[in-house]
């Protein structure tokens, strides 16, 4: 799925925008502390070679940093940044409705926290979130869901 470049390659990765309805009936999306970085973020993760497509991986990471079986909907956006090691990190995001299972702490993800949209930017690490968090939020006003 990735495609090589003259000064690193492109690392393929998928993941979700989870949210749900807050009990003010408000919009909250989820974000993940991931204890080996430190940071706060949207769950996402790289393509294994068993995935069929991004969004199985999106499926399949959520599930695996979260616990969260989750419906997958609208593709959002795709972000590419630059990572230490000189490769692109290229991630596909989808918004994810949350269907069964419960947040259990892990290798990957610690903690996990419901936000409402509105404060989301302010919890979120890095600036780039803030482009996935900008197309949730047009594609949930689109859909009047906001």
């Amino acid at each position: 799925m990735g495609e090589r470049r003259s000064d690193g390659r492109i690392v393929e990765a998928a993941g979700g925008v989870v949210w749900r309805r807050g009990d003010g009936g408000g919009v909250e999306v989820l974000v993940a502390h991931r204890p080996h970085y430190d940071d706060w973020t949207f769950p996402k993760g790289k393509v294994d070679p068993t995935d069929t497509d991004l969004g199985h991986t999106a499926h399949r990471e959520v599930l695996e940093e979260t616990g969260y079986r989750c419906a997958r909907g609208h593709q959002l956006v795709t972000i590419t940044y630059p990572l230490t090691n000189g490769d692109d990190k290229r991630v596909t995001y989808w918004e994810m409705t949350v269907e069964s299972g419960e947040f259990t702490p892990n290798d990957e993800v610690d903690a996990v926290l419901w936000v409402p949209v509105d404060a989301a930017a302010a919890q979120l690490t890095f600036g780039r979130d803030g482009s996935v968090l900008d197309a949730f939020v047009a594609w949930a006003t689109a859909t009047g869901q906001m």
